[in-house]
């Protein structure tokens, strides 16, 4: 062999610490894991080539940067769970012939298939289909790709296969596609892109967890189906510790702990997902809208109210009717006196409203930025399947601020929204935050407002700002709303679960619409930016997710009751009460309970109400004019003066720590 031929024959992997290795044209990456180390090959699950996922026994032909992918990664998991929605549908074929698959995707958290069956699926049916997964795991089936045109897989569906779901999504979704992929799995084969796990023994541990109804590609029209929900794991032991937390996120439940602690209340009479607040959810509301309204008036914000319904004609301008129709409420009709006809909309959104404020007078460039912000009430016609408590409401308020600015102001207000929401997330105890770069799809550019120029422009803006934040961030293609890029902040909670919170976007479509204006330097007109901007996102959902993360155990200063006085005997009462009477004079959320009750009963109880502060008053505690403080989850912190407990509290309280 020449050198030349030589050359050829060998390919440079850049590996993800930037060595690079000689490996033979065509080796694969469970070959480069396992020039790595054994133990690398055995967790990979597959691989990325130049940033591409790929079946870790795809042959690699050029040099390339490699990464090797196992379950401990976000990409890792994805792929391994929905290798597992393959494996359950191959179950469920062998155990109920005659059913057919329509799509089953990985989720956050594990994995579905929807399934055309005659037989009706049962909770026994779950456990034996989880049986037999774990039985087609340990024949160790190699998953094969193949890839074909689109016009032959269409003959396999619908012969070999004979499986319509598959042919309808060829022939609509996939219609200006040439080439697709089969994965063959045994018997079983499915329509997929991939990667896919290289093998069904990679899949040693199933939980099947529920069965709900859905219909084919989400039309209510179209025939229904059967949702299977599922997760899998290389391990019992990751099962179990799975099973552990979702134990753990069932006591979190915020409704279940809503009712316990008499925070909302939901009742049909009023309307399904819409959440009343009781005077104790009431608190945690208030303190926490005090909170950010101090901040924003420190902010430079001004706050503004705006109505709870507008003319439909406001919403066909921004857009927003009927871009957002299917889940609005229906429109409101009124005939006047005069048999004028004018249609009202329950408020989808606050923006609108704020922009017609902005534009009610001349603005000049030295007004700009102008930050207006208002907690506003919008709705939305949630299926009545997604409503979920506070976290999923179709009335909810949002911490909805909008700021008009100069182009030239646009990367620095956007990372003063950055710096505020970084804020709130840290002062109240969300420490993990991922940031994603939500950015339009190119290739559907008529789903969005706006030139494709306009576009790229606001995408470059917020790339920019995250950058001289320093924030680390992933990017969303398709994620973005229809009119602007967003910076989207996803937190992670006590358990590990992520929740979608706060949010900056970025908006050139709006001012177009709205006309928006203001006198340059020059004497002429120019157009604004607008930044649409919610820390919170909206009131109920981020309480829902605190009441969640925090397992109800708030931080002092948002707790409904700060602390309970509670008197050991009858005799100590009006010492109790004028301890009681001094931490309401200084501001204090306090409650006294006189009840004659063992003092035991009584702290058992305020340690199920989850009261931060237990202050007990005795016999001896009143001959020396002090009290003893327990605190929830931490017990007893000593005996203190009543003012020096004062001010103590007082200074946690005010710092928020």
């Amino acid at each position: 062999m020449s050198d030349i031929q030589e050359q050829k024959a060998s390919i440079a992997i850049t590996l993800p610490d930037g060595t690079v290795r000689t490996f033979a044209s065509g080796s694969s990456g469970f070959d480069i894991a396992l020039s790595i180390g054994k133990r690398l090959a055995e967790d990979a699950l597959a691989v990325t080539v130049n940033g591409k996922a790929s079946d870790l026994y795809a042959p690699i032909e050029h040099d390339s940067a490699v990464e090797i992918v196992t379950f401990d990664t976000p990409l890792g998991r994805d792929i391994f769970w929905h290798s597992a929605s393959h494996l359950m549908a191959q179950a469920i074929e062998e155990l109920f012939p005659g059913s057919r698959f329509g799509t089953g995707p990985a989720t956050e958290q594990g994995f579905y298939y929807d399934i055309a069956s005659e037989h009706r699926f049962r909770e026994e049916d779950l456990r034996a289909i989880e049986k037999r997964m774990l039985e087609i795991g340990k024949r160790n089936i190699l998953l094969q790709r193949e890839e074909m045109s689109r016009e032959k897989a269409v003959e396999y569906f619908s012969g070999v296969r004979n499986d319509p779901y598959k042919v309808e999504i060829l022939e609509d979704t996939l219609k200006n596609v040439d080439t697709v992929s089969l994965y063959h799995q045994g018997e079983f084969t499915d329509l997929c892109s991939g990667p896919h796990l290289p093998s069904t023994s990679k899949i040693r541990a199933v939980l099947l967890t529920n069965i709900s109804s859905s219909y084919w590609r989400g039309d209510s029209s179209r025939e229904s189906m059967q949702r299977i929900y599922g997760i899998a794991f290389p391990s019992e032991k990751l099962l179990r510790e799975h099973v552990a937390r979702l134990e753990e996120a069932k006591r979190r439940d915020h409704r279940k702990l809503g009712t316990e602690l008499e925070l909302f209340m939901l009742s049909p009479e009023i309307g399904s997902g819409l959440p009343v607040w009781l005077p104790k959810g009431a608190i945690i509301r208030s303190e926490l809208e005090s909170f950010l309204k101090e901040e924003q008036r420190k902010r430079g914000y001004m706050p503004v109210y705006t109505p709870h319904i507008g003319n439909i004609g406001l919403y066909r301008r921004s857009g927003h009717y009927p871009y957002y129709s299917e889940s609005q409420f229906p429109p409101l009709t009124y005939h006047d006196e005069d048999g004028h006809q004018e249609q009202y909309l329950l408020k989808p959104m606050n923006c609108p409203h704020h922009h017609l404020i902005y534009s009610s007078k001349l603005r000049s460039y030295r007004d700009l930025p102008i930050r207006l912000t208002e907690f506003g009430t919008v709705y939305r016609h949630e299926q009545s399947g997604e409503l979920n408590g506070l976290v999923r409401a179709r009335g909810f308020t949002q911490d909805d601020s909008h700021i008009y600015c100069r182009p030239d102001q646009l990367v620095a207000e956007i990372c003063n929204a950055i710096d505020l929401t970084q804020f709130v997330f840290s002062t109240l105890g969300f420490s993990e935050v991922q940031t994603r770069l939500s950015m339009h799809d190119p290739a559907n550019q008529e789903k969005y407002g706006g030139t494709a120029e306009v576009w790229k422009q606001a995408e470059k803006d917020v790339r920019e700002a995250a950058d001289r934040m320093g924030i680390e961030y992933f990017i969303g293609i398709g994620e973005a709303s229809f009119y602007g890029p967003k910076i989207d902040f996803i937190v992670r909670d006590a358990i590990g679960r992520k929740w979608q919170l706060g949010t900056v976007q970025v908006d050139y479509v709006m001012p177009e619409r709205f006309d928006l204006s203001y006198i340059g330097s020059d004497g002429q007109k120019h157009r604004p930016v607008v930044i649409h901007r919610a820390p919170f996102g909206s009131m109920e959902r981020f309480i829902g997710v605190l009441i969640e993360h925090t397992a109800g155990n708030f931080p002092l200063w948002l707790a409904p009751v700060q602390a309970i006085v509670l008197p050991i005997a009858e005799e100590v009462q009006d010492y109790a009460k004028s301890v009681h009477a001094a931490l309401l004079a200084a501001g204090i959320r306090a409650e006294i309970d006189t009840r004659s009750e063992k003092i035991g009963k009584k702290i058992r109880e305020a340690e199920i109400g989850k009261i931060p502060c237990m202050i007990i008053a005795g016999q001896k505690e009143r001959e020396s004019g002090e009290v003893s403080l327990r605190r929830h989850r931490q017990g007893d912190m000593g005996s203190f003066t009543v003012s020096g407990l004062v001010e103590m509290l007082r200074k946690e309280i005010t710092e928020r720590t």
